[in-house]
């Protein structure tokens, strides 16, 4: 059996709820109406003589309509896909939008991350459920944490940019009608006018300064039946200036006066820096300055830095430092010992079970029982665009340019890395070129404030090496995972268990984020394990956290995107065991999950048959709130695996932009692939050995396969799109071959043993 009496109980326990006082405070706050999410604490800075309707939503005298936009554009097309929700609850064309970044206000925090984050089953509809949901979505609202992650830039921001685009045509609606005196009923909008029943018609831009003295009108949503723009395919706004150089990432800021910088940080994890000579560093050409930077709670190591008039300059002057590391404790950890850890842990641990259903002990009974073992490595997030920071202090103010995920954590994080208060920061929020996850971090605002209060007064830009970035990245943590099914004589799956070992990536972010104590259970350790869409009588699922020295984070679809590897495979072994094709097992298996069902049957639809030579493996998972099957066509040749195809079907409720949609499908894909094929961040004396993309190797265009997506039409609300596409994609490919060659392939990443 998977959990016999462990050797120790788990030191984790989950509680729900307050006590005492407190809990009863709680209770109370909770039945209140949330706050609203329409005006913020400051009106929109006007710098064009635009006049604000809302904390969303500046109109110009032109007409030109202003968006604030409080998620990052990392190239998941939400310049685009935002923009129409304001668009299209306004009525005016998206040509005649444009969009800045929000400022920090907490009506831009994001409230659906948090009642995702939950350990609760998607098919649990208990009133636990919503009441827990419910408050957490209250208490995000009071954090007002600005993020771009978790799938849920549209899914968060659905709600409020309607009604912003609602709430300013309401008012410009009102404003008209007093001017003509008469009744508000009388008058619609359209492509950006007012317009009264008699013909009559005014501008936007007319309108808005008298709108913006009128009390709030009274406003609906518009009924999906009447959306002329949202599902609709929209060109990227984004795209023609990434064409054409003219869209600003990071690394293109450059304020005047502005010098640069380099690092050389510790190689090992928790190592400190004994010793340092900068004095032949400081004598080349262009060397402004070399000084020490000490660890800190942000995960930044250990480092010495060198200023100086160009980044080729600094980084030249590193190596001719004499830097001497002092190792610490963690020399001697490797991935063997790492796995080692993982071993012990899913042993002597009983860990936290988070979902249960029926006997298990119903599996006593079996005719034969199915056990497999499988395991997935560190990964690196290896975005394109290195880890940068530009950073200005003069005269008590900071000044900071960042490609961030989380722009209100890290204004805060500046400020307190600078000792001054968050009102004397402003932060210039950039393009990010990648973020996957790595962005949600502010180790390198840290370093480079903590560069630039050293700088007098110059902006310096603080640029890592491709190095640096493998080196010191927060990974997709390794893990660990048991699984067991008991078969009955007629193959009927009696009993259903899984009990999985890995760090937990949300309790270090938000240590390093918040400060947070590591405690409690950690949903993202177990999704897609736990949550379990395929009816098995009786099952249950655990987990026990094992923290092991590599500084872990999120990661593209973060435990989804191996648990639907460990889940999905063990799947097919289950359907092998029966003599059943993995489709049809399934499809028998969903029987209470109809949206999952027509995902399936999309996807392998579109599939088709094989070519000759190579086989069909099929994956379904949902993530994020969104369904997603996909059919991998791969064939093998030798040891090496090619996939060719990947049909990906997805159900992400409503879709506001279907051509965005297909991209980010595609872009998960590739993602995913990469992984499935090549990741794999390995542990030797303590520090990473990877150092490049040619020891970490991307998908490469020849290695590309054929990506069709198919979009399930959906009345839902939506879901998440930017992650849902990468789980799938290893276990179709596994699956597949498995068909082929008859290797059961149950560690990441896929390779063939030779025959």
């Amino acid at each position: 059996m998977i959990d016999p009496v462990p050797a120790k109980k788990s030191r984790r326990h989950f509680i729900l709820g307050g006590l005492g006082l407190a809990g009863a405070l709680v209770v109370g706050w909770g039945v209140l109406p949330p706050r609203q999410r329409l005006t913020g604490a400051h009106p929109l800075p006007a710098a064009h003589g635009e006049t604000a309707l809302n904390g969303w939503v500046m109109i110009a005298p032109d007409g030109r309509v202003t968006v604030a936009m409080a998620k990052s554009e990392m190239g998941q097309g939400v310049d685009t896909a935002l923009p129409m929700l304001v668009a299209e609850e306004l009525d005016v064309p998206l040509s005649m939008v444009d969009i800045m970044p929000a400022p920090i206000d907490k009506i831009y925090g994001d409230i659906t991350m948090f009642p995702d984050g939950l350990p609760f089953h998607p098919d649990d509809r208990g009133a636990i459920k919503r009441a827990a949901q419910s408050l957490s979505k209250k208490m995000a609202r009071e954090f007002g944490v600005m993020v771009t992650g978790g799938s849920s830039s549209v899914k968060d921001s659905w709600l409020p940019m309607r009604e912003a685009g609602a709430a300013a045509r309401a008012r410009l609606i009102a404003a008209a009608a007093e001017s003509w005196q008469v009744p508000a009923a009388g008058c619609h909008t359209e492509a950006g006018f007012v317009v009264h029943a008699d013909g009559r018609r005014a501008a936007y831009g007319t309108l808005a300064a008298r709108a913006a003295q009128m009390q709030q009108a009274a406003f609906t949503l518009k009924d999906p039946a009447q959306f002329k723009l949202i599902g609709r395919s929209q060109p990227r706004r984004d795209i023609p200036a990434k064409i054409n150089g003219s869209a600003g990432f990071g690394m293109d800021v450059r304020p005047a006066g502005m010098v640069y910088a380099a690092l050389s940080m510790c190689p090992t994890f928790g190592g400190s820096l004994q010793s340092y000579d900068g004095q032949a560093a400081t004598s080349m050409p262009g060397v402004l300055q070399v000084l020490p930077l000490a660890s800190n709670a942000k995960g930044a190591p250990a480092a010495v830095a060198v200023i100086a008039n160009t980044w080729w300059q600094a980084q030249r002057a590193l190596a001719r430092l004499t830097v001497v590391w002092d190792a610490g404790p963690n020399a001697s950890v490797s991935s063997a010992s790492i796995a080692a850890q993982l071993a012990t842990g899913l042993q002597q641990e009983s860990g936290f079970t988070y979902y249960s259903q029926g006997d298990i002990r119903a599996g006593a009974q079996a005719a034969k029982t199915l056990r497999a073992e499988y395991s997935a490595p560190f990964l690196a997030h290896a975005a394109l665009e290195p880890i940068n920071c530009t950073a200005r202090f003069k005269d008590g103010k900071l000044d900071v340019w960042l490609p961030t995920q989380v722009p209100s954590i890290a204004v805060t994080a500046a400020a307190k890395a600078a000792g001054i208060s968050e009102e004397d920061v402003t932060l210039h929020q950039t393009y990010l070129g990648g973020g996957f996850g790595r962005r949600l971090e502010t180790d390198m605002v840290t370093q480079a404030v903590a560069i630039a209060m050293q700088a007098k007064g110059l902006p310096v830009q603080l640029i890592w090496r491709r190095e640096d970035d493998m080196a010191h990245d927060f990974y997709r943590p390794a893990a660990l995972a048991r699984f067991e099914a008991a078969l009955s004589s007629s193959g009927e799956v009696l009993a259903y268990q899984s009990k999985s070992a890995s760090g937990a990536p949300v309790q270090h972010m938000m240590e390093r984020a918040f400060g947070l104590p590591k405690v409690g259970p950690d949903k993202t350790t177990i999704e897609g394990l736990f949550d379990l869409c395929y009816a098995f009588p009786n099952q249950k699922m655990a987990h026990v956290i094992v923290d092991t020295v590599a500084p872990i984070g999120s990661w593209r679809s973060v435990g989804h995107s191996h648990n639907a590897f460990f889940k999905e495979s063990f799947i097919d072994e289950i359907a092998h065991a029966r003599g059943q094709d993995g489709v049809a097992l399934r499809r028998s298996l969903l029987t209470n999950h109809p949206r999952h069902l027509a995902v399936l049957n999309a996807a392998v639809e579109k599939a088709g048959k094989p070519a000759a030579g190579r086989a069909h493996g099929v994956a379904l998972h949902q993530s994020f709130g969104s369904i997603v099957a996909q059919v991998a066509e791969v064939s093998v040749a030798g040891t090496q695996i090619r996939v060719h195809k990947i049909t990906s079907a997805v159900d992400c409720g409503k879709v506001v932009n279907p051509d965005g949609v297909r991209q980010q499908m595609e872009s998960a894909v590739v993602f995913g692939l990469s992984a499935a094929l090549h990741g794999a961040i390995t542990i030797l004396d303590g520090q990473v050995a990877q150092k490049n993309y040619h020891d970490y190797p991307m998908l490469r265009m020849t290695q590309t396969p054929e990506i069709a997506v198919v979009l399930i039409n959906s009345e839902a609300e939506p879901e998440g799109v930017g992650e849902p596409g990468t789980p799938p994609v290893a276990p179709a490919v596994a699956n597949a071959v498995f068909t082929l060659t008859g290797q059961r392939l149950r560690s990441l990443p896929l390779k063939l043993a030779t025959q």
